[in-house]
């Protein structure tokens, strides 16, 4: 199933998300903040989906935020209204597009 992006957003909003270990470590790691991850989260669009990820469907989410291009892996577990933040990163030209919204074959 197709995750509803506007129930995630809604989820995140109520503060009712959490924060995977792997992602607040490669937050760390590669000096992001997670205030930008809320921000692709919020504003961004979902630019892969992964409907069969399990044990909720995922979904790859992408903006640019201060000039940066950041992508997101959220999950949305639709019957408890509960977010999950499954890792972040900055794309790059060698596995993306120029937009980098699509991945190179």
């Amino acid at each position: 199933m197709i995750m509803d992006i506007n129930k995630l957003r809604e989820a995140i909003k109520k503060n009712n998300f959490e924060w995977r270990k792997h992602t607040l470590i490669r937050l760390a790691e590669r000096n992001i903040s997670q205030d930008v991850v809320l921000k692709v989260i919020l504003e961004g669009e979902a630019i892969e989906d992964y409907s069969k990820d399990r044990p909720f469907s995922s979904c790859l989410m992408f903006k640019v935020v201060e000039g940066k291009p950041f992508h997101v892996v959220v999950s949305l577990d639709e019957q408890n209204q509960k977010g999950y933040i499954i890792t972040t990163y900055e794309p790059t030209l060698d596995k993306f597009e120029s937009d980098f919204k699509k991945r190179r074959k």
